[in-house]
């Protein structure tokens, strides 16, 4: 009988809980730089200013895609930024670069992108993520670099939603940040920023 009892009110909790998230749609943090990809950047050869020019979602890919994901349950996530994705990724170069004392807006080297696929699932075991996007830098006008870069990111989720949508959105923020990461570590890219 006490092991019912115990069970119903363990329902319940989880219940209250479920009802507590609700749904609503909930906004990513800013873009905040890093320490290691500022370091990374100041200690690397890329020296000279950049600036950071248009992004926008890929136009074969639904708009959809670039205005929020699913978080379990009715909830989404959005970016702040214009509500794009694209908007998010292109700020969070943005902040990087700056923070290493690299972003200068009338440099005639320009960094553009293009979201190309963001994918979010808080399942409940594991949840997991994954974010795609084209870099181009150009100089005056001439491409110096093309790549498209992936990351994808897994992590122990919960049955419960108010334990499983923060942690989505906490990792599906700092995907953003570990695919700039991978774009600052990539030698060719380090190579188009030298004049």
């Amino acid at each position: 009988m006490n092991r019912f009892i115990r069970l119903l009110a363990m329902a319940g909790v989880m219940l209250a809980a479920t009802q507590l998230v609700g749904c609503a749609s909930v906004k990513m943090g800013q873009p905040v730089a890093s320490m290691d990809n500022t370091v990374k950047m100041r200690d690397g050869s890329a020296k000279a200013p950049v600036a950071v020019g248009a992004f926008a979602l890929d136009a074969g890919k639904p708009a959809a895609m670039d205005q929020s994901v699913s978080v379990r349950g009715g909830n989404t996530l959005a970016s702040p930024i214009d509500n794009s994705f694209a908007q998010y990724l292109k700020e969070t170069l943005r902040v990087e670069l700056e923070a290493a004392q690299l972003l200068d807006p009338n440099s005639q080297t320009r960094i553009e992108g293009t979201l190309m696929d963001s994918m979010l699932d808080p399942a409940m075991s594991i949840g997991k993520g994954h974010l795609q996007a084209r870099f181009v830098v150009k100089q005056a006008g001439t491409v110096k670099y093309d790549r498209t870069l992936e990351v994808n990111s897994e992590w122990e989720s919960s049955f419960m939603g108010a334990v499983a949508i923060p942690a989505a959105v906490q990792h599906y923020q700092q995907m953003y940040r570990k695919l700039v990461s991978q774009l600052f570590d990539d030698p060719d890219f380090r190579k188009a920023l030298v004049k």
